[in-house]
């Protein structure tokens, strides 16, 4: 039993220990990017985006919205209090849905984690969160109109903790708080990847997410609420999932509906959205997801 228990350890730290090579690269780069951006790019992203409301373009300032949401490194506490002092200000609400969407669903530092899936992977998650970011804009623009969307009673300004007065001492506590919140669950990610490896055959992910006319979309999307936790961690996870024979259609669904479900910003976004308008939000993702999933589908077929 001792002997069964420590073949099996060995057998682990070996896919755990050649995941964490081939990942970490990626995951140190993000980290540095998202930090630099923080501190030295986070106030010129949010000072273009409270610009955009005074443009009468609708949908090159919704665009451009979504855009911006990629770039900023704020998670959704972060950026709900940005939201709410611009809506004070008078930005529309469907620059700021734009925003808020394709935010939730991608940073610069996620953005550097997918560069482990390939170019392709990439791609797939810049431009679906970009066209989700898009698509909220103009949904909540057409179906809302003049009508407030969101309900910011109680939020005021973002609080900034990238204060310290010496730049490389900023930085390096902005990396450092980087690290606290992202390492352990990027180490969870690359775990689960190993036991994955180890116990489940390749075919069975093949089967749930091949190409199926759909069905390993839907999975996909299924299965992004409850597993994902952090962006970080579930790239491991997609890397072998992909190489197992996951379609990168079904890859795109669990990328949008895996953030876009995590139960922190569900907690957030309910609380400006209100019972009524966050059933619409679930609504939204889940049909955007699997359209989004099989376009990739068709794309790749």
């Amino acid at each position: 039993m001792i002997e069964l228990l420590q073949r099996e350890w060995i057998y682990l730290w070996y896919y755990f220990s050649l995941q964490f090579r081939q990942i970490f690269k990626y995951y140190l780069l993000g980290m540095m990017l998202g930090s630099v951006i923080s501190v030295f790019g986070k106030g010129k992203i949010h000072g273009f985006l409270g610009k955009l409301g005074k443009t009468e373009r609708r949908l090159p300032g919704i665009l451009m919205a979504s855009l911006l949401g990629i770039a900023s490194p704020l998670c959704m506490y972060g950026t709900i209090p940005l939201a709410a002092s611009l809506s004070k200000k008078g930005m529309r609400d469907d620059i700021l849905a734009a925003f808020m969407m394709s935010s939730v669903l991608l940073n610069p530092q996620l953005l550097i984690y997918t560069s482990a899936l390939g170019g392709d992977g990439i791609a797939v998650r810049f431009f679906a969160s970009l066209f989700c970011g898009l698509g909220a804009g103009l949904t909540v623009h057409y179906v809302y109109g003049n009508k407030p969307f969101f309900n910011f009673h109680g939020f005021g300004e973002p609080s900034n903790r990238d204060t310290d007065e010496n730049l490389v001492l900023r930085l390096v506590k902005n990396m450092g708080r980087n690290l606290r919140a992202t390492g352990p669950m990027f180490l969870l990610g690359i775990l689960l990847s190993a036991l994955f490896q180890r116990y489940v055959p390749a075919s069975l992910v093949s089967d749930l997410f091949g190409s199926q006319e759909g069905f390993g979309v839907l999975m996909a999307a299924t299965i992004g609420v409850p597993l994902y936790a952090c962006g970080g961690g579930t790239i491991p996870l997609l890397q072998q999932w992909l190489a197992a024979g996951m379609s990168m259609g079904s890859a795109a669904a669990f990328m949008i509906t895996g953030p876009a479900t995590k139960i922190t910003n569900l907690g957030a976004l309910k609380i400006v959205l209100g019972g009524k308008r966050f059933f619409g939000y679930l609504l939204y993702v889940a049909g955007f997801s699997l359209a989004a999933g099989q376009i990739v589908e068709w794309f790749y077929w």
